[in-house]
């Protein structure tokens, strides 16, 4: 009896979680990783220019360390998940989320239009485990504040994407950034995962963004970038930022093939009632071109390039290292 129950509990629990599922793949889910530095930040601003969208929803997480001496702390940690931002802002994580709830909703706005809800998760023989705050809107969409402990960032980021889904993954671009070969054996976290993420990634700096001059969308034609411009092309729109299609030409003999595949993306984009605001060729390598091109906007929008992870080892990945050498915000397309 006690085997049959255990199933029955199971399968209710199956199927709740992917009723809870369907109903997020019908919004624009994105998860910011928040990790105090000011780039993090700058991709919590670009998600901010979004939020005004009634189908987005926010999510800001925190990865700590399992443990972090909380056993001989002192912290009362049932107090601490009966309310998790009156903790004194003391528990690493906490501050940086609470500052980022400031920029997204004011304390009045919040009490006049937000309804909050705290969970609490068991895991990893952590006595703080995974906390959570939800506000929701009357409107529907909704900011979560998430606390969550893993081995270690990278694998905490990766791991919530699967409690998710989410359209789109944000995080501050790293100090250092590795050729995609050492990376696999040696990678920040941004990089692990830009890497390994199944969905959409953008590496968030600061640089160009204050006056930027809105999104530099890169398409080489192939369907995969066109349907990558797509999509970026919308999120361009609900932010209000203009765009600029891009595109690569080896010598002065493709020039007149780069002209045809930007004339075919602003025509698409024109079917869906998008204005591009300029079309522009570069001429050389692909990577420095869209280095170059981009320095000056505050987004650089890039296609994955779709191939299996072990043959981007013998491919040059054009989108990974657009990434590792601009000097503003990449936004990768998966």
């Amino acid at each position: 009896m006690f085997g049959f129950k255990k199933i029955r509990d199971d399968n209710v629990f199956q199927a709740e979680l992917e009723a809870v599922r369907a109903e997020r793949r019908k919004r624009f889910r994105i998860l910011v990783c928040i990790d105090g530095s000011d780039a993090s930040y700058e991709g919590l601003r670009f998600a901010a220019k979004l939020a005004d969208n009634e189908d987005c929803d926010i999510i800001l997480l925190y990865v700590r360390p399992i443990d972090q001496g909380l056993r001989t702390g002192g912290l009362q940690v049932r107090v601490a998940r009966e309310n998790m931002l009156d903790w004194g802002l003391e528990l690493p994580g906490i501050k940086h989320l609470k500052r980022g709830l400031d920029m997204l909703v004011s304390d009045d706005e919040m009490a006049a239009h937000w309804n909050a809800a705290v969970t609490h998760t068991d895991t990893w023989g952590d006595p703080l485990g995974d906390n959570k705050v939800e506000y929701r809107h009357t409107s529907g969409k909704s900011i979560v504040l998430k606390l969550k402990t893993a081995p270690d960032p990278a694998s905490g980021i990766l791991d919530q994407y699967e409690l998710g889904p989410y359209n789109l993954m944000i995080m501050g671009a790293p100090t250092n950034w590795r050729s995609e070969i050492r990376a696999f054996f040696d990678a920040s976290i941004a990089q692990r995962v830009a890497m390994l993420a199944p969905c959409s990634v953008m590496v968030a700096r600061g640089n160009g963004s204050a006056n930027g001059k809105g999104h530099l969308i890169c398409t080489d034609g192939t369907k995969n970038s066109l349907d990558a411009m797509r999509r970026d092309a919308v999120l361009a729109q609900f932010s209000g930022d203009p765009i600029t299609l891009f595109a690569v030409a080896q010598d002065n003999e493709e020039i007149p093939i780069a002209e045809r595949v930007l004339e075919k993306a602003a025509e698409m984009l024109a079917k869906i009632d998008i204005a591009v605001a300029d079309a522009q060729v570069g001429i050389g390598e692909p990577v420095e071109q869209i280095v170059q091109a981009g320095k000056d906007y505050s987004v650089i929008a890039v296609a994955d390039s779709g191939k299996p992870l072990f043959r981007r080892f013998v491919v040059k990945n054009t989108s990974y290292n657009v990434m590792g050498n601009a000097r503003t915000s990449v936004l990768k397309i998966r």
